[in-house]
């Protein structure tokens, strides 16, 4: 986990760096303008200030120092977190859905505005250039390659990243040798006389916090770079970027007074070097962009397996670890990324919608890493566990209320995707809670003979030899009532061997193991599978490796019971049946959990069928469709008529009963 070399340093750089590194293309351009669009001393350097002590105290200690050691078996990110605490604290489902929520919104505003800013500075040289039309279709070449798989590009990410921070150290070196007075801003009172003595000074956060945005990536993409690489890497990184920030600084400096409209990043570049500067920019922020992509990815696949997403499709380009593509949410994305464009225009106007979603996603990530360290501590250090929930809520509280300031200019719309979201993750939990009241299991024990006998009978058409059942049962020896009658009464479904399967969501990400519940020799068999939340269920290719181990250990006869092929060792037949659930009309439930279920079954009209998600094969899948009975009508004001002759023959019967003219047909 600690290993460092050369090529994960590499992997690192390229992988995860992409959003903090690309950060000062807007930063010190947000802050001169969050402090009035006038450069003094003040400002330049009570801004720097604060961007070199939130890399450090937010970036560096809490993400690199802290938060990686929170690792899942080597993985991280919100949810991974999420899966370490939430069997001892269901709460934390609300901060984790909250925090993943606003992550996937950060998703779709960072490519817009990274992108926007690197293209921007065409309008150097030609500054009647439309930039729109240029950064649409750099986005959208960008989704394009997905269906790819990040590795046909990867590989050029970090040498180019590399060049990128390389070009980042050159640049801020220049300015700063001219003027080395702005290292001043390593001393924490120039950011401290900004937030309390300048005027408005304390808004300026909003802007600063831009500086720091990326760290989330650092621990999601945990189990892609290794702590190690991450920590070591992070050196040469964090020196890059406080350079080119004091380079910056360093530039303003000499312009004090006046009215900047230019973005100080690219007034650090030499006029000769302007275009390649420019072209290097857009190539880092793509990657930016990329990394954001595919951490969208991954946080959506690991959300569906901890009940949170819908099912939807999940493809993998190729067999390299992490590679995933989810189609669906490439799409949103995109949709996403196209629309703020549009609505925004240019960069400096989607600065205030950038930042706001990350600083909750951070204030989420605060509170499960609180407990978890709890959980670690509550015997040794209890008061230190206090003393970091209290300083970083106060940290990034100041930043979320500076931010909130942007909400009227475009605030809102990064609030409105992360609402969006969070109400579909809550709506999906939800609604997996009340569909487990209703499963109604029954001992598979108890059919033994039943099961023995129907496949004696002759009389009745056998089905299939091997009928294998997906079951939600989570006790060895019990399955859904519902399989029971499926088998016995909607069609006897004769078979040789039953099979039924269990498939069980682990805490740890990539668990791949099963066993084996034998309740009668060559007749039937439970078998439950323990992925983890980042495993592929392909329940096919599972079902068939124990098959394989079975036979070899001799505890299965699958050959055929069919006497011809028997004699010729053919294998018998496997079928698989696949139950879908619909709303049943015949529930009485509170509006409020009726609405969760119209919802839920709304967006399962846009997601996988069971028996895709599965990974079965489907020439060998029957899907049965079961009413979801969630609380039964219980009180039916249905009274009998009675015939006209019989209530003439008895005047005893109540009155007003008149004869029907035509009988009632159901």
């Amino acid at each position: 986990m600690d290993k460092v070399s050369g090529a994960g340093l590499l992997i690192a750089l390229g992988i995860i760096y992409g959003d903090i590194g690309t950060s000062p293309l807007y930063v010190m351009k947000a802050i001169i303008k969050e402090g009035g669009g006038v450069v003094n001393e003040a400002l330049v350097l009570g801004g720097l200030s604060c961007i070199i002590w939130t890399l450090t105290l937010q970036t560096t200690i809490k993400y690199v120092f802290l938060t990686l050691k929170a690792d899942n078996k080597g993985e991280g990110g919100i949810l991974a977190l999420l899966a370490l605490v939430r069997r001892h604290a269901r709460w934390m489902y609300l901060p984790a859905i909250i925090g993943a929520a606003a992550l996937l919104a950060d998703g779709i505003i960072t490519p817009p505005i990274s992108v926007s800013s690197a293209v921007e500075g065409l309008l150097i040289i030609k500054p009647d250039i439309d930039t729109i039309p240029i950064v649409i279709g750099i986005l959208s070449g960008l989704f394009l390659l997905q269906v790819l798989g990040t590795n046909v590009v990867g590989a050029a990410f970090g040498p180019a990243m590399f060049i990128w921070f390389s070009m980042l150290l050159g640049l801020g070196t220049m300015w700063v040798v001219q003027m080395p007075s702005v290292l001043v801003a390593f001393n924490p009172v120039y950011a401290y006389n900004l937030l309390v003595n300048y005027p408005d000074g304390f808004w300026v956060l909003g802007a600063v916090f831009l500086c720091t945005t990326g760290a989330e990536a650092l621990y999601s993409d945990l189990g892609h770079c290794g702590r190690g690489n991450i920590r070591s890497s992070w050196v040469f990184v964090k020196t890059c970027l406080i350079v080119n920030y004091l380079g910056q600084a360093a530039y303003l400096m000499g312009h004090q007074g006046e009215t900047i409209t230019e973005n100080p990043f690219y007034a650090l570049i030499p006029p000769a070097f302007i275009l390649p500067g420019i072209i290097i920019s857009t190539i880092a922020t793509v990657i930016a962009s990329q990394a954001l992509i595919s951490g969208s990815f991954t946080l959506v696949s690991e959300a569906i397996r901890l009940n949170l997403w819908p099912k939807v499709r999940l493809a993998y380009p190729s067999n390299q670890k992490g590679q995933l593509f989810v189609p669906s949410v490439n799409k949103l994305l995109w949709v996403g990324c196209v629309g703020v464009v549009l609505y925004f225009k240019e960069s400096s106007k989607m600065e205030a919608a950038y930042g706001l979603a990350i600083t909750i996603t951070m204030i989420a990530t605060t509170l499960l890493l609180s407990y978890y360290l709890y959980l670690k501590l509550r015997h040794k250090f209890v008061p230190v566990v206090y003393i970091f929930l209290f300083v970083y809520l106060a940290i990034e509280g100041s930043f979320l209320t500076a931010n909130l300031t942007k909400f009227e200019d475009g605030g809102w719309v990064s609030v409105l995707i992360g609402t969006c979201i969070a109400a579909v993750m809550a709506i999906w939990l939800k609604s997996f809670e009340i569909k487990n009241r209703l499963i109604e299991t029954e001992k598979i024990s108890d059919y033994v003979p039943m099961l023995k006998e129907l496949s004696e009978d002759l009389s009745v058409p056998k089905y299939a030899t091997h009928l294998v059942f997906m079951t939600n049962a989570i006790r060895d020896d019990e399955v859904e009532k519902k399989v029971f009658y499926s088998i016995f009464q909607k069609r006897p479904k004769r078979a040789d061997i039953y099979w039924f399967i269990h498939v069980e969501t682990t805490d740890d990400p990539y668990t791949q193991e099963y066993k084996v519940d034998t309740i009668a020799v060559n007749d039937l068999y439970k078998i439950t599978f323990y992925l983890g939340f980042r495993v592929e269920q392909r329940v096919n290719l599972f079902f068939r490796k124990v098959i394989e181990d079975m036979v070899r250990a001799k505890e299965v006869d699958i050959t055929s019971r069919y006497d011809s092929l028997k004699e010729n060792n053919v294998i018998g037949d496997f079928r698989f049946v696949v139950f879908e659930r619909f709303l049943s009309y015949d529930n009485e439930m509170p509006k409020s959990e009726r609405y969760i279920m119209d919802i839920y079954f709304f967006l399962r009209g846009f997601t996988n069928t069971e028996d895709k998600w599965f990974g079965l094969d489907t020439s060998s899948v029957k899907i049965e469709k079961v009413p979801l009975v969630i609380r039964p009508v219980t009180t039916v004001k249905l009274k009998r008529q009675v015939p006209h002759s019989e209530h003439a023959d008895n005047p005893s019967l109540p009155p007003g009963i008149q004869r029907n003219p035509e009988p009632t047909v159901f």
